[in-house]
């Protein structure tokens, strides 16, 4: 199965207005690799992490780290936000939609524009956990025992 893949076009007034972003959803090793370095991040920001949020998926965690972002250093936060950008691209010409590149600093040209992708990245990723959707990469395979 594909990643998940949303188009976000820019339609608040301003330089970034009209341009178009390819969001993919992180592999999920990176996903993994991303909520646990944000897991040990808040934790060395004396959050308290609560039992099972293992169980609660990235929906679980962004709760959590949105709760506490006032005691996440910015030195941990700031690379995990950036890393969050890692997930766009931009469309050049929104009429091409089959072309996208990486996105470089003079493509978006207003802070506000880097925020909302940030933020819709992140939605990509909990968006399933937030509908009550369960991952079943936490269950146990399923075998087949010969008797």
């Amino acid at each position: 199965m594909a990643r998940k893949e949303l188009k976000y076009r820019v339609i608040d007034e301003g330089r970034d207005f009209g341009k178009v972003f390819v969001i993919t959803e992180m592999p999920a090793r990176a996903g993994h690799a991303w909520a646990t370095r944000a897991l040990f991040g808040a934790m060395n920001g004396g959050v308290v992490i609560p039992d099972g949020i293992q169980n609660a998926g990235l929906a679980g965690l962004a709760t959590l780290l949105l709760s506490s972002l006032g005691k996440i250093p910015a030195y941990v936060g700031e690379p995990l936000l950036n890393e969050l950008l890692d997930c766009v691209q931009i469309m050049p010409d929104p009429n091409k939609a089959a072309v996208t590149r990486a996105v470089i600093d003079d493509d978006i040209e207003e802070v506000a524009t880097i925020f909302k992708l940030q933020k819709e990245v992140l939605s990509l990723h909990i968006e399933p956990f937030m509908r009550g959707a369960k991952s079943t990469s936490g269950l146990a395979p399923k075998t087949e025992h010969a008797d």
